[in-house]
């Protein structure tokens, strides 16, 4: 195959050609490289797979994209699962533009998979480690809904509970005590609206942060309403949520059902409500892996590694429950 140009080969194989040994790894085959030129061989089914991943990488960098090594090994992957076709639609489609004038997309298939079920459903839940964009988007739809006036406020909230931390330890008011449990909510505003007009917005009522208890007895109409760290709600908190929904509101709930940080014996509203609320009409549930994670690539690695480690604990505790009753007298 030919790369036409420099920044063709720069987008794809990185300034100093770092990420050929990246493709020869996960792809299993022998790239040698000539000014544009590149030439595959081993094995010719696999092959054929890196032939048609570079071709699909390709047209990601020729729509102006930066493909990075995240990004490659994720396409690899779905090549290999015989989803090649699907590497095009890696970051395609624009959800929302940041007041610096950046591109907010979808950078991977579950990401996509996400922004659409927002779109068709009135609540949603997003279940899925830390990286996984899973508050981002949501952030970045509520902020497009407002500005498009097909609502009229954003509502983000959170429960204040942290490992290891309790409020009254902290200094200050209750406002003072919970905004760093928020902070992560404002940066996200931050980032979508500018700090200018997120206060402009704040006085006026349009954006409101605030903590799960303040929920309470409200009935929320017209509002984009974003529940954030839902695994640490309890099942009597995620209940009181999900029953402020008004009319023309859209709901999301995100979480990581590996991060809860309830007392022990306490079940999780969260995990509660995937149980209940699954097949349910107008709800949609999606549960994104570490292959959603889009920051450093060494997030990815890690968060996979904790799956795995999950993974075994449980084939163990398995395996210790089914000789505890097979010797049980």
């Amino acid at each position: 195959m030919n790369l036409d140009t420099a920044e063709q080969f720069i987008g794809i194989f990185g300034i100093n050609e770092e990420n050929i040994p990246l493709f020869q790894q996960e792809l299993g085959v022998d790239i040698f490289a000539h000014g544009g030129e590149i030439t595959l061989s081993g094995d010719p089914d696999k092959v054929q797979l890196a032939k048609l991943t570079l071709e699909k990488l390709n047209e990601i960098v020729l729509r102006g994209e930066t493909v990075d090594r995240t990004r490659i090994r994720y396409a690899i992957e779905l090549a290999g699962e015989g989803k090649a076709e699907r590497i095009g639609e890696i970051m395609r489609d624009v959800i929302a533009i940041t007041y610096r004038g950046r591109q907010v997309k979808c950078k991977t298939l579950g990401q996509k998979q996400y922004v659409d079920a927002i779109k068709a459903n009135t609540a949603t839940f997003a279940v899925g480690p830390a990286g996984t964009g899973k508050t981002y988007l949501a952030i970045a739809m509520a902020v497009v809904a407002l500005k498009n006036k097909e609502i009229e406020r954003i509502i983000l909230t959170r429960p204040a509970v942290e490992a290891g931390e309790k409020l009254g330890f902290l200094p200050g008011d209750l406002a003072q005590k919970v905004d760093p449990y928020l902070r992560p909510l404002y940066d996200a505003l931050h980032e979508m609206l500018g700090v200018d007009a997120y206060q402009r917005l704040l006085e006026r009522g349009a954006v409101e942060v605030a903590p799960l208890a303040y929920m309470r007895g409200r009935t929320l109409n017209d509002a984009f309403i974003i529940l954030d760290e839902a695994q640490n709600t309890t099942s009597e908190q995620m209940k009181m949520f999900l029953t402020r929904m008004g009319m023309g509101s859209k709901v999301v709930i995100t979480g990581d059902v590996t991060q809860i940080d309830l007392p022990m014996g306490k079940k999780s509203g969260l995990v509660e409500a995937l149980e209940v609320l699954r097949g349910v009409d107008d709800i949609g549930i999606v549960q994104l892996t570490h292959r959603d994670v889009v920051r450093h690539e060494l997030v990815q690695a890690i968060v996979k590694a904790y799956e795995k480690h999950a993974q075994k604990n449980a084939q163990k505790n398995e395996r210790n429950e089914r000789g505890r009753r097979y010797f049980r007298p």
